[in-house]
């Protein structure tokens, strides 16, 4: 079981929050410099953003590390779609486990 504390709440919250940007701007990208149809790119960069604002929204409770967990996959898998997108989303991957294990550690949580 995940124990959730506050600034690893803040941490994620971030995270998820710059992504989402990043993933609103991979709509365009997608379409115009790789060729993307629009109704694709549109699906899954929109898609993406919108699951990474209702995630943050719902920090508070375990379950949404793990679909936090799941949009950083998503998020790399984007890169079949535009290839910078395998870069981005392996950092925000990394940002992602970085931010859950110094909140713990700076809050001083262990695993039960």
């Amino acid at each position: 079981m995940i124990t959730v504390t506050p600034g690893m709440r803040r941490l994620c919250a971030s995270v998820l929050g710059m992504e989402a940007i990043v993933l609103g701007l991979f709509t365009p990208t997608a379409i115009n410099v790789q060729g993307v149809e629009p109704v694709v790119a549109v699906t899954v960069g929109i898609g993406l953003a919108v699951l990474c604002v209702l995630v943050t929204g719902m920090l508070k409770r375990p379950f949404a590390y793990i679909a936090g967990s799941v949009i950083q996959v998503l998020a790399i898998a984007a890169g079949f779609l535009v290839p910078t997108m395998f870069v981005l989303g392996a950092i925000f991957a990394a940002l992602w486990i970085t931010a859950i294990f110094v909140a713990r550690r700076v809050e001083g949580v262990t695993s039960r």
